[in-house]
């Protein structure tokens, strides 16, 4: 039997490769974890989910300072922001939760941690700085960058990414986003609240490609009316540095060309596996432009060669990747075939209010040639919600043919704390009519997720055949008001 240094080695220090190594060391697996920066917690920690919600709390709370009137209370002289502060406040998060992702502790569960770049020279081994490693499994958990597109005139002038937006040295004045996806609307609005006069530039007709076109219509309508302009339908055919500012040509689709100018650019245009530099030719894993080839398993090509977090080319969300990794760790190490599944998968855009989802939404639903019916609940008939101020959103329930639930969707207040409700009642195959009886406390906007389940079963108990039933058995009498 071949000896190798390592029973488990993981490539990259995210979300993925931490759970896979915080795991497999813990059950008695000699582990190592190697990761190209020089400190854990990948993009997620450093330069996605963390700041980019640090900056979404600060934001909302320098919009309700501007609106405290709303609320009965007397209106202040507002002062500009001092971006500095903002990013300040965003690092000293980061280094509080970077104490669970450190090196230290990872050493403590018995995981060995290094630094630098790796690449496969074979179907076991790595070259680590010149050094020969190897290890009986493997995990790839690279993670992805940016997309850089061939936009004529980009790659010559100032731009900005993830990588840059949370550390800048001041607010920009003006600011164009490039793409429609949640990283592009969830800056759009924050920065937009801080006093940046934000352009998004979008090439199809809707932003957030993957939801509902009424829920997306819904939050593009709120970011326009807080004074961001979109520009749909709009195709970029170059861009020029100006000086001060940038400039950014469009075409549009009815033909007309569009001129647009800003201080900043912020490239929002989806992100690419890190794999290029991995050397995966030389151990036999197969790949694309989406990320790894995998099974239901998540193995590669090569069986013992795992892949998890944003190298799938599934769901690019820092939750995904820790559901990933554990799949991983369950068949890697564990040795119990267990496969991913994606059937009730929650994700939420942290726009104010949220967009939350889970399962299959009617789009989804069409696209899969399914029968649906949607059931809905207006945010404005809440009464938390209304007391709160914040009255947008619905919640969407979506049943197949036999009434089974497919999906749900939340636009409103918490909605990324609402959907949690589903994913434990979806996930746990609950019954409609457990979720239709169960008590929540009042005033609370988990209220809004019993009252859909309550529009769908009301149709059935309040109908015509079931009062004439109770009339014939009861003797009612009927309405005790001729008002219809």
């Amino acid at each position: 039997m071949a000896k190798f240094d390592y029973d488990i080695g993981i490539l990259g220090g995210g979300s993925a490769g931490l759970t896979v190594a915080a795991g497999a060391a813990q059950f008695g697996a000699k582990t190592l974890l190697i990761e190209k920066e020089n400190v854990l917690g990948g993009d997620c920690l450093h330069f996605g989910c963390v700041p980019s919600k640090t900056l979404i709390k600060t934001a909302h709370v320098y919009h309700l300072m501007k609106h405290a009137a709303r609320f009965g209370l007397p209106q202040s002289e507002m002062r500009p922001v001092d971006f500095k502060d903002v990013s300040n406040r965003i690092k000293s998060v980061i280094s509080v939760i970077q104490k669970h992702d450190s090196v230290e502790r990872f050493c403590s569960l018995g995981a060995k941690v290094e630094s630098g770049n790796a690449a496969f020279m074979d179907e076991h081994t790595v070259n680590l700085e010149g050094r020969m490693i190897t290890a009986k499994t493997w995990v790839i958990a690279t993670g992805s960058s940016p997309s850089i597109p061939k936009i004529a005139g980009l790659n010559s002038i100032p731009h900005i990414t993830n990588r840059d937006i949370f550390y800048l040295d001041t607010l920009p004045k003006s600011m164009i986003i490039l793409g429609g996806g949640p990283i592009s609307i969830e800056m759009a609005q924050a920065f937009s609240r801080l006093g940046t006069d934000v352009s998004v530039i979008q090439r199809s007709g809707q932003i957030l490609g993957r939801e509902d076109p009424d829920m997306a219509e819904a939050v593009m309508q709120n970011l326009s009316a807080e004074g961001v302009t979109f520009h749909l339908n709009a195709m970029i055919e170059a861009v020029k540095d100006l000086g001060s500012e940038r400039e950014v040509t469009v075409r549009m689709k009815d033909g007309r060309t569009a001129i647009i100018t800003a201080e900043t650019i912020l490239v929002a245009l989806g992100r690419e596996p890190n794999l290029g530099t991995l050397g995966l030719g030389n151990a036999g894993v197969a790949y694309d432009g989406k990320g790894l080839n995998l099974d239901s398993r998540l193995r590669t090509t090569q069986k013992h060669i795992f892949g998890a977090g944003d190298v799938t080319g599934a769901y690019q969300f820092t939750h995904a990747a820790g559901y990933e990794g554990g799949v991983v760790l369950t068949n890697a190490i564990l040795h119990l075939p267990r496969k991913a599944d994606y059937t009730y998968f929650p994700w939420c855009t942290y726009t104010d209010p949220e967009l939350a989802s889970i399962g299959m939404n009617e789009m989804a639903a069409k696209r899969a040639g399914l029968q649906y019916t949607v059931w809905a609940e207006e945010f404005k008939m809440n009464d938390r919600g209304l007391a709160e101020g914040e009255g947008l959103g619905r919640i969407k329930l979506v049943l197949d043919a036999k009434e089974k639930p497919l999906g749900v969707q939340i636009l409103g207040l918490h909605a990324g704390e609402l959907i949690s409700e589903w994913v434990a009642a979806l996930n746990g195959k609950v019954k409609l009519s457990a979720l239709a009886g169960a008590v929540h406390p009042y005033p609370t906007l988990a209220e809004i997720n019993k009252r859909v389940v309550g529009n769908y079963f009301s149709g059935k108990i309040f109908s015509g055949k079931v009062k004439k039933t109770l009339k014939f058995f009861f003797s009612l009498r009927g309405r005790a008001c001729g008002v219809v």
